[in-house]
């Protein structure tokens, strides 16, 4: 199911607005950051990715615009994501139409115990891998 839907999703969104899910995943986080700006380490970690994956894919999002990099203030070795005008108009012009999916393929079909339950199984899920194995994405 969750293949299913995950996959029918990125193909609506990738339809709909020209996004990736990685590219989205990223346009939204950084979108909701103060300024509109991430660390790199802490985007990684966020999004639960490897260095090097989110290192090949702002390369690429810098090639289309929707993002850059920049000096981290207070730190010379890191650096972060800031996110560009045409990387706005793409997250505001996508996340409205991919909610509305992810509320008619998901959210809108379950009641709200369901929701409820499905929050209990994911925290148990989650606290688990958390405190179980090691999830740290980005190096630690």
């Amino acid at each position: 199911m969750r293949a299913e839907l995950t996959a029918h999703l990125a193909r609506q969104l990738a339809r709909q607005s020209g996004l990736t899910e990685a590219e989205y995943a990223i346009l939204a986080t950084v979108s909701e950051a103060p300024d509109r700006r991430l660390r790199a380490r802490d985007l990684c970690k966020l999004l639960g990715w490897e260095r090097s994956r989110l290192s090949h894919q702002i390369a690429r999002m810098e090639r289309r615009g929707t993002v850059r990099r920049a000096a981290s203030a207070g730190d010379a070795r890191g650096f972060d994501i800031v996110l560009t005008a045409t990387g706005l108009a793409a997250i505001d012009a996508a996340a409205p139409q991919h909610v509305a999916a992810v509320r008619h393929c998901f959210a809108d079909l379950l009641t709200p115990a369901q929701l409820d339950a499905l929050g209990d199984i994911a925290e148990i899920i989650t606290g688990h891998l958390d405190s179980e194995h090691d999830t740290s994405a980005c190096g630690g």
